[in-house]
């Protein structure tokens, strides 16, 4: 069981670590969300354990965005305050369980066991780029949080598009692709659904045009 401690106050991240380690669990300590988001994306682990008021990077946009990007991982969050809205709050961010501080470790033990129980295998993938989030399984696009309705259609060339890791690729390969076998080969629908994905998704574009070759998706451009 591979779990993660994310806390900024350091002699209780690695009390806690410790304890866990003793508990038979493979343990990575780290105290900021920047780090605990890099190790989440490395690493995979079964569950983070999460204290909500970090530095850097907020622990409810940490939470948020392993729950929206890495749906195997559980997370239980930690907090000072212990009040039923903050509980309620943590919930609606994804976490799968809250623990307000202080706390008997023998506790976190046993809830961090139980959540590892619970761990569910990876279905899908998210592809990102930029902002932009494509959860594969869910169906579901963001972009900064934010969700973007998309027709089949359009998710169809979206993830084709981010699928091919900055690869270019023409109209004739996207109609092939997202459309059926009967779809008339000289029909312009491929550039208006590409339109169509650069209005919904707004700007900076994701969505290049490579003249005479086709489409790509990659980062915006800085200027």
């Amino acid at each position: 069981m591979r779990v993660f401690v994310v806390d900024d106050e350091v002699y209780l991240a690695e009390a806690v670590g410790k304890a866990l380690a003793r508990a038979g669990m493979d343990v990575s300590v780290v105290g900021d969300g920047s780090a605990a988001l890099e190790g989440v994306d490395k690493h995979k682990p079964d569950v983070v354990v999460l204290d909500r008021d970090l530095p850097g990077v907020h622990g409810d946009e940490v939470c948020r965005i392993i729950c929206e990007d890495y749906p195997a991982t559980r997370v239980i969050m930690l907090t000072a305050s212990g009040t039923l809205d903050d509980r309620l709050e943590g919930f609606s961010l994804g976490a799968d369980d809250y623990l307000p501080k202080p706390f008997e470790v023998a506790e976190l033990i046993a809830r961090v066991q139980a959540l590892a129980k619970r761990a569910a295998p990876v279905r899908g993938e998210v592809l990102r780029i930029a902002d932009v989030r494509l959860d594969t399984f869910r169906k579901r696009v963001t972009r900064g949080g934010r969700e973007i309705a998309l027709s089949p259609k359009e998710f169809a060339i979206l993830k084709l598009l981010m699928s091919a890791d900055g690869g270019v690729l023409s109209a004739e390969e996207l109609l092939e692709e997202a459309w059926d076998e009967n779809a008339d080969p000289f029909t312009n629908s491929p550039r208006v659904t590409i339109s169509h994905l650069r209005r919904k998704l707004g700007d900076p574009w994701i969505i290049h045009t490579k003249p005479g070759a086709g489409y790509f998706a990659a980062a915006p451009e800085v200027d």
